[in-house]
């Protein structure tokens, strides 16, 4: 992704904002990035702390001279990224940030960055350590947050960020360039519902948990299209051998989600975007209770984190997909 032309063409706020900002050396001390889940809220993050420090500015980072690329190594001492996705940010990580930013700037640059990815992820402790120093900055000192839920960020940090909201690209748009980089068809259509990004796309489809998934649910949808019973077996004597992990074991059923949403639209006639399952859908329409199957699902998925087997997860799946609500 070519993040410059992509906030040129996407996210027109953002990067008429930031241009400015750059060009007039009139940079805000902190930054509040918002997007839905799917939108590359850290690698656009990233790129903003780069273009502060490049060597060869358009006023945004050219991500080719030696400072960028030490940047994307994790090897320029100035800058701190703290990551929320998937866990939670902790009060002594905050205070880590505070400590190695009250020394003096390493760098000859003089700009001391740090990006927060997921803000809404932090502790109250956590959080009540990070206003202050959001309040007080230090000279030279930048920070880019970002958060996928605005609601869940305290109005104290809020009031202390400059705040910019990112739009999702249209779905289809996604998935043309998905396909335009390689992604097959397929793949770039399930992998539209949970990406707006055709680079973090590429990302996932080579992440192990969702080739074994994909596998599953491609084994799955065969089975049932030849009848409920070889669904119903296939699932007990393949899939559930196959799918050992809660991680593998979510991408499938986030995979089984979409599908169940596709077909609905389908069947009502709306907008639907896995056009590669057409012939699929057309198969699928005799499945009884598909929206009560829909709503099962997704509270079955639910249950992951509750520690409960995997197989009794699995096999409840089955039942549902096969007898609906019945």
């Amino acid at each position: 992704m070519n993040k410059e032309e992509y906030l040129e063409k996407y996210q027109k706020v953002l990067y008429r904002t930031l241009k400015n900002a750059l060009n007039k050396n009139q940079v805000s001390h902190a930054y509040l990035l918002i997007g839905e889940p799917g939108i590359p809220l850290l690698p656009i993050a990233n790129f903003l702390a780069k273009s502060l420090v490049c060597d060869h500015p358009t006023p945004f980072a050219c991500e080719s001279c030696f400072t960028c690329l030490r940047f994307d190594e994790g090897n320029y001492a100035d800058f701190l990224l703290l990551n929320g996705q998937g866990k939670t940010i902790k009060k002594n990580e905050i205070q880590a940030l505070e400590t190695l930013f009250e020394k003096t700037s390493i760098e000859e640059k003089g700009k001391m960055i740090y990006i927060i990815h997921l803000v809404e992820n932090m502790t109250t402790e956590a959080v009540n350590s990070l206003l202050k120093f959001l309040e007080e900055p230090g000279p030279n000192v930048y920070a880019f947050l970002t958060t996928e839920n605005e609601l869940k960020v305290l109005p104290t940090i809020i009031s202390r960020t400059q705040r910019i909201t990112l739009h999702k690209i249209p779905q289809a748009t996604v998935i043309e360039n998905a396909i335009a980089q390689g992604i097959p068809k397929k793949d770039a259509e399930l992998l539209s519902y949970y990406y707006n990004d055709a680079e973090e796309m590429q990302k996932d489809l080579e992440d192990e948990n969702y080739v074994v998934a994909k596998q599953a649910f491609d084994t799955y949808i065969d089975a049932l299209l030849e009848s409920k019973e070889k669904s119903v077996y296939i699932m007990q004597k393949e899939l559930i051998p196959l799918l050992k992990s809660k991680e593998a074991t979510r991408v499938f059923l986030d995979l089984l989600v979409v599908l169940l949403e596709e077909l609905l639209a389908f069947k009502e006639q709306s907008t639907y975007y896995l056009t590669s399952y057409t012939t699929i859908f057309e198969s699928l329409t005799s499945l009884e209770h598909i929206e009560a199957s829909l709503l099962e699902i997704m509270n079955i998925r639910g249950q992951l984190d509750l520690n409960v087997n995997l197989s009794l997860i699995l096999d409840h799946v089955s039942i549902t997909m096969t007898k609906g609500d019945a």
